[in-house]
């Protein structure tokens, strides 16, 4: 192995002959492409191609790592890569906890899948010994009752991935679970494990990570993190997690609510950090090697749900469980939020496919909608309607447990408020009041994401682009924005970064890591470079699935439906908006009008120090 910090071997598991085979990480490989979605984006044209179903046994599923995964480096993690059953785009979803520094630790860069078992199985994996068990007493088990069962089974310093009965009935939105309250939560990557008959991998290893300088190495972690000491957003996180953008969401009129029809909620106050701390916050906790500690632990003091174990309810969930439905009780939102984690199912999804079910049962008479009860606000409703969609138990359950999209095709005229963006529910920065972040979602590589840019702290924060302040409502400078934070975001990917580290450690800081690490020799502007050659990839495996400039738009709500409130209030985005910002977009990126990459000629800028 000619790069350090890589274990240098791929382990590729047969699910159908119950087999596998250990090959080399190529040196090339590593080159250009160092790890994460960068590994993701070769393997998959490699394992998946454009006729791929996704819930069929050709699919492949692969867990992958980064360089600094498993080091001392300070919040690092992990990822899927699949073929979404969600979207039927590219998926890669990304999770923290101790999992993935485990697959280091076992010898392995990758984990890859592929093929069906005939039978509901468990894998473990200890170093080379790689074993398959049946899984006939973990059917239909929740997360934390199959965890409990394997480690009490093969010993608690494994490591636990696995789906419970939502992956398992293959609803389209399932997630994996890689130790309790840890997921790899969009896109649908547990219906995938579900399809396959594969209820869990466990994994243990004895191995270490090594570096190529480890006086230099050590120098790039004391920096980093020193960089996140002094970054004030990183203090907000680790004494309020990520609850303390409710306030700021709400300021924007960009808080999620009743299905997205407005943009404040007017309990919102219900929903910040101070209101979850008082219910059940006890101590902080942490993935592995991260000093941030975002998340809070506990359990409910009292009420209904009293003894209800949970980590932190995160920005996205308050969003999409709470406002959005309607629900100001944190207490309901914490259950809620609790059930969706135990049956494994992703809450975007959950809160946008309950939120759009209830406005459709305001409009239409079928009769699988005709409940009286389901409405917003009505979290007992909501509540039972979770694990009806887990477990697919009547109509509307196994409707919904389709997605919005699909669930749309069965409610005549309920386009208008069917939101999502190539399949994947909208996340909660719903784009009326910063069409940046409109383009953002729209341009997503696995449908509407707000993880792979996040340009509303330059429409509605604080933070300057190259010096100046952007109008908020203007289109003007918003594809630039979007073209460098996508890059950005891709290309940390191949580390695979935590997102909100990147509020504290500089690019800089990053590729001493990477170098003092790897011993590569990478270049100031390597970030950009690598960037855009993935988002090229991407783009390309997209569209040999079909994807093209037609779906990159938003959905009506947020083109035809004035905002009603908040400072932007009477703003949508129009058609003349997207036309043009995508124009704008493809010509940055250099593809043509209809979204197509040209071929380009990367320069390999990696070498020997």
């Amino acid at each position: 192995m000619k790069w350090k910090s890589y274990m240098g071997k791929i382990l590729i598991i047969d699910l159908t002959t119950k087999s596998y085979e250990i090959e080399e990480t190529p040196n090339e490989l590593i080159e250009n492409y160092i790890g994460g979605k960068g590994f993701g984006v070769k393997l998959y044209q490699k394992y998946i191609n454009k006729d791929t179903e996704p819930l069929g046994p050709e699919n492949t599923i692969m867990f992958l790592t980064g360089p600094l995964t498993g080091t001392i480096g300070p919040a690092f993690r992990s990822c899927i890569v699949t073929r979404s059953p969600l979207t039927g785009t590219w998926l890669d979803s990304y999770f923290g906890g101790h999992f993935g520094q485990e697959i280091k630790y076992a010898g392995y860069d990758v984990v890859i899948i592929k093929g069906k078992s005939d039978n509901s199985i468990y894998i473990t994996i200890e170093n080379d010994n790689i074993e398959f068990h049946e899984t006939n007493e973990l059917k239909q088990k929740m997360i934390s009752e199959t965890t409990k069962i394997i480690k009490e089974k093969h010993g608690k310093d494994f490591r636990v991935a696995c789906i419970g009965p939502a992956g398992e009935n293959l609803v389209k939105y399932a997630l994996v679970t890689c130790e309790p309250m840890r997921q790899a939560g969009r896109g649908g990557a547990g219906a995938v494990m579900g399809s396959k008959n594969l209820k869990a991998l466990a994994i243990k290893g004895n191995n270490l990570v090594n570096v190529a300088d480890n006086e230099e190495f050590l120098k790039a972690v004391n920096k980093a993190y020193e960089e996140l000491r002094k970054s004030p957003s990183i203090e907000t996180l680790n004494e309020l997690g990520t609850p303390s953008s409710i306030p700021f969401a709400q300021n924007a009129g960009m808080l999620p609510t009743e299905n997205y029809k407005y943009g404040q909620f007017d309990k919102s106050d219900q929903l910040e950090s101070q209101p979850q701390s008082n219910a059940f916050w006890q101590r902080d906790i942490a993935c592995s090697g991260c000093p941030i500690a975002c998340g809070k632990i506990g359990e409910i003091y009292k009420g209904k749900f009293k003894g209800t174990i949970s980590d932190t309810i995160e920005y996205e969930t308050l969003g999409l469980i709470g406002s959005n439905l309607g629900i100001s009780d944190i207490n309901y939102v914490t259950k809620i939020a609790n059930l969706c984690d135990e049956l494994g199912i992703d809450t975007i999804s959950t809160g946008g496919s309950i939120g759009f079910a209830i406005e459709a049962s305001k409009n239409t008479n079928l009769s699988f909608l005709n409940n009286s009860d389901l409405k917003f606000g009505n979290a007992d409703t909501i509540l039972d309607l979770v694990e009806n969609i887990a477990f697919r138990k009547d109509e509307l359950g196994n409707i919904l447990a389709e997605g919005v999209k699909r669930a749309s095709a069965h409610i005549p005229e309920s386009k208008e408020y069917s939101v999502h963006i190539k399949g994947l529910e909208t996340p909660a920065w719903p784009p009326r009041g910063a069409p940046g972040m409109g383009l953002a979602l729209m341009t997503a590589d696995r449908g509407g994401c707000h993880q792979r840019a996040f340009p509303v702290s330059y429409e509605a924060g604080s933070e300057k682009w190259h010096g100046e302040n952007l109008e908020r409502l203007s289109i003007d400078k918003k594809a630039e924005v979007v073209v460098y934070l996508q890059n950005k975001l891709a290309a940390l990917d191949t580390l695979i970064k935590c997102d909100f580290a990147t509020s504290g450690i500089s690019e800089e800081t990053y590729l001493l890591l990477l170098n003092t690490a790897t011993g590569m020799d990478l270049p100031d502007n390597y970030w950009q470079e690598l960037g855009a050659k993935i988002w090229d990839e991407t783009r390309r495996i997209n569209l040999k699935h079909g994807f093209d400039r037609k779906d990159d738009y938003l959905p009506s709500r947020f083109v035809k439906e004035p905002l009603p409130d908040g400072p932007a209030k009477g703003h949508r985005i129009t058609q003349s908006d997207m036309d043009n910002m995508l124009d704008e977009y493809y010509n940055l990126r250099d593809w043509n009008k209809k979204g197509v990459p040209s071929e380009k000629n990367y320069v390999k800028s990696s070498s020997n120090k």
